[in-house]
């Protein structure tokens, strides 16, 4: 069961036995179904690139969907499909936050004797 609150869903590609989920590219195949799902409507072009609200993932090594909640405000259905998806298939679903990459940092010199 997914709560109201959560922000964005992850579809992790691990059933609940433990076993990873096949075909390997499950996850580009469901945000390609997904794609026509998007912020702009359907826009020209719009099936060429992923829906910012289902987007593939590697996290931790394990293959994943991120959906976002404004999926399901968007469309109720779509939601539903995706998440009857990762419950008919027994992949394992985590409420969680994806954070962006931070910055990469040069190292710092070590101080300069004076």
């Amino acid at each position: 069961m997914v709560s109201s609150s959560a922000k964005e869903v992850f579809i992790q590609g691990i059933t609940h036995s433990g076993k990873v989920f096949r075909p390997s590219d499950w996850a580009e195949r469901l945000c390609g179904v997904m794609s026509q799902f998007h912020p702009a409507g359907k826009a020209p072009g719009a099936h060429l690139g992923y829906s910012p609200w289902c987007l593939p993932q590697v996290i931790n090594g394990v293959k994943c969907v991120v959906v976002n909640r404004a999926l399901r405000d968007y469309d109720v259905m779509a939601w539903d499909f995706v998440l009857n998806f990762a419950r008919d298939n027994d992949l394992q679903i985590v409420e969680a936050c994806l954070l962006p990459d931070e910055p990469a940092q040069s190292p710092q010199s070590p101080p300069q004797p004076e």
